[in-house]
């Protein structure tokens, strides 16, 4: 390869990989297709390889393009942690600062808090990925996150918040149709409502209440966030955190006594955002938030 291909190339490559036409990269990047398609034929001749093959599904990835794509994808990882470090200058709030949270988190508690936030500093842009797959801090996928497991890697300044309380919930509708269980041993004829995949979650109920593992489940979802919407619904008892819940008259905690899991909590970020305004402040506030979050799950509702 005598001379590097432009990162438009592997821009214009891995949007084609991810929608499988020009067209749809084209409108996702806002280029012209014929200029897609050139990107693609100069990568093609740098690396000397065949990238694409068409179908009538459109364009398939080739051996090659799909050997390729790790590479692609961490080169615009790196993009976007560069242009969001370039966004910040050194004494100002400004820029944009990317966070990481599970799915609950990010859509049922920080939107608050990065509101707050962004009142405070109106030139600081956030993103937010709320999903419970775990990007990388150190790889910069990631500006900070919020983490539910606590964070082993090393260079990274992390906090712990404390434990956010789960415990079982159930709709007034569900508990006025099928009763109010008392006891654990009651609660296994009810119509529950569990996940389809053993998680570290799953297991750790399973170590601290074996009598889970007789539950007959009426409705199951790899979602925390479907599990607590299908307990807003009516469907049956599910666990949730009692913080999402508290504020909900028409939401009951069951066996409040006698089940409570705690869920531990951390953010973090790498250690050489702590010197960046706009990390700092943000990293500052999730903990604040967070903190006055936990709370609130532990007041008892009047």
């Amino acid at each position: 390869m005598d001379i590097e291909p432009s990162w438009d190339f592997y821009r214009s490559f891995l949007t084609v990989l991810r929608h499988g036409s020009l067209s749809a990269a084209a409108r996702e990047l806002g280029l012209t297709q014929p200029t897609i398609g050139r990107h693609i034929d100069a990568l093609e001749e740098a690396v000397g390889a065949e990238l694409f093959i068409r179908s009538s599904n459109g364009l398939l990835p080739t051996d090659v393009a799909l050997d390729l794509q790790p590479y692609a994808e961490t080169l615009a990882t790196t993009t976007a942690a560069f242009l969001r470090t370039a966004s910040s200058q050194r004494d100002k709030v400004e820029g944009t600062v990317r966070i990481s949270a599970s799915e609950v988190i990010g859509i049922e508690v920080l939107p608050p808090i990065i509101a707050d936030l962004q009142e405070a500093y109106p030139g600081l842009q956030v993103e937010l990925s709320a999903s419970d797959a775990l990007e990388d801090l150190m790889n910069r996928e990631a500006d900070i996150a919020v983490r539910m497991a606590e964070p082993q890697q090393d260079a990274l300044v992390v906090r712990r918040i404390g434990d956010i309380p789960l415990g079982f919930h159930a709709h007034r509708r569900y508990l006025e149709r099928y009763g109010m269980p008392q006891t654990m041993t009651e609660l296994a004829g009810h119509r529950l409502i569990g996940f389809d995949r053993q998680t570290a979650y799953i297991r750790m109920m399973r170590k601290l209440y074996p009598l889970a593992d007789d539950f007959a489940y009426a409705f199951r979802t790899s979602s925390h966030l479907a599990h607590y919407t299908a307990i807003r619904a009516g469907i049956g008892i599910g666990v949730c955190q009692t913080g999402l819940a508290r504020p909900n008259p028409d939401l009951v905690h069951i066996l409040a006594d006698e089940f409570e899991i705690p869920l531990g909590t951390w953010v973090a970020m790498h250690e050489s955002l702590k010197t960046s305004p706009r990390c700092r402040v943000t990293f500052d506030a999730l903990v604040r938030g967070l903190l006055n979050y936990i709370k609130s799950c532990k007041e008892t509702r009047a």
